[in-house]
């Protein structure tokens, strides 16, 4: 069997990576996910984090994301909020989605694996030794070669999806400088179920008038909500007086109560998301974020079970297996975009996102937070998303080349999708 050669290869199957993936497939090019998980979706399957926000409504590249949409709804697992958001998805029922569309553009996926090592020449990548938990048997289904695995295999693009930068660190990339202030906190999420929704929503709706922070539609015979509670006082929260008790009752800590966001989720009548804990320290190492972040998880739970009605049986049913992170290493490109482009609204010639979304920084410390709202839409050049050290590799996600403050608007999951898309339909136009 002769070994395999991509046009694309991309690093992580993320939102960014799978819109990528199958919009480079989709028009022509032969492409691969390496994934380290063991299934694709990145932040909206490993670190539960939806529902996906509401993006502007002249987004561009947002094909993949309504498409995902539909095959979800046809599924159960996707809704259109009452606002007009699409965004809200089954965290489960994704993960078999992206599959199917995949395969049916005919993406190669490898899962449980990273990149190992790599060759280069001047100024270009030209392969990457792949290191995977397969076995012979795993790569005869997916129509691998055996020695694909212990060898180089060559691309003509390589894309870093991964979030993290982790590939294009490995190829040592150049790296826009971190500042001590810039930085945000990780979070932990869960869902709890067995939740009497109806029970909740009513109590809930008229506890809380403010329908800025809570909301609640029937929706498909179901009924879905929204509310949310900071630990900040420059605005009322309806939730106050019971965080407070609960702190006073040893339910939950100081630290608990910084942050409280819940969403209810798609396809199920009894299960609601949150986006919590919010974890304050600085961390040399996530193995005690995740300590933490489950033990906060626990008290939170208690909480709602004593202070919420409709909480009376609820239990934890899930726990995100990666920490939500909110900022990263982001690449030098061959354009670094600002927050002055950002706020003035600065147009390009070849943008992949045009998104209104706020630059949203959160805080360690109570009311140092930042959600300041963009009054017209904003675009994000091609050049964003080409690494400027070598001439054939990308990035998008949350570690594209832009300034902090910019990047904590252009981090979210439609914004995502949308520069996989536009990525993919470049590298289409080059090839």
């Amino acid at each position: 069997m002769t070994l395999k050669k991509y046009d694309v290869i991309i690093v992580g199957g993320g939102t960014a990576g799978v819109s990528c993936a199958y919009n480079s497939a989709k028009r022509g090019l032969k492409t691969l996910i390496i994934e380290k998980n063991s299934y694709l979706g990145g932040s909206i399957t490993s670190s539960l984090v939806i529902p996906a926000m509401k993006t502007s409504d002249n987004a561009i590249n947002n094909d993949f994301y309504n498409l995902l949409y539909k095959r979800l709804h046809d599924l159960g697992g996707a809704i259109k909020y009452g606002d007009g958001n699409i965004g809200w998805f089954n965290p489960e029922l994704i993960k078999i989605v992206l599959d199917s569309l995949m395969q049916e553009v005919g993406v190669d996926v490898l899962f449980e694996s990273r990149i190992k090592d790599f060759k280069h020449k001047n100024n270009k990548i030209l392969s990457v030794y792949i290191d995977s938990e397969y076995t012979d048997n795993d790569l005869a289904l997916f129509d691998f070669p055996q020695n694909m695995l212990s060898v180089y295999t060559e691309s003509k693009y390589f894309v870093d999806a991964t979030g993290d930068a982790n590939f294009c660190e490995k190829i040592s990339c150049n790296f826009l400088e971190n500042f001590e202030n810039e930085s945000q906190p990780i979070n932990l999420r869960f869902i709890l179920s067995g939740i009497d929704v109806k029970k909740f929503s009513q109590w809930l709706m008229d506890y809380d008038k403010d329908r800025e922070v809570t909301t609640s539609y029937e929706i498909d015979g179901h009924t879905y909500l929204s509310t949310a509670y900071t630990w900040d006082t420059t605005r009322k929260w309806a939730l106050s007086p019971l965080f407070e008790q609960a702190i006073k009752d040893n339910i939950i800590t100081v630290e608990d109560s910084n942050y409280f966001q819940m969403f209810s989720v798609a396809g199920t009548a009894d299960s609601i998301a949150f986006n919590a804990p919010r974890m304050l320290k600085k961390y040399d190492n996530h193995s005690k974020a995740y300590i933490d972040g489950r033990a906060s998880i626990l008290r939170l739970t208690n909480f709602c079970k004593k202070y919420l009605a409709g909480f009376e049986n609820a239990y934890i049913s899930s726990i995100a297996n990666t920490l939500g992170i909110r900022v990263s290493k982001r690449v030098k490109g061959k354009y670094i975009y600002t927050y002055q482009d950002l706020i003035n609204g600065k147009k390009f010639e070849t943008p992949v996102v045009q998104s209104n979304y706020p630059v949203d920084i959160h805080s360690d410390k109570k009311n140092n937070s930042v959600l300041q709202k963009v009054f017209q839409d904003y675009q994000l050049p091609i050049e964003s998303l080409i690494a400027d050290k070598y001439s054939n590799v990308y990035v998008i996600g949350r570690c594209i080349s832009a300034d902090f403050k910019s990047q904590a608007a252009l981090r979210i999951i439609p914004s995502c999708f949308s520069m996989g898309e536009g990525l993919a339909k470049y590298l289409a136009k080059l090839n």
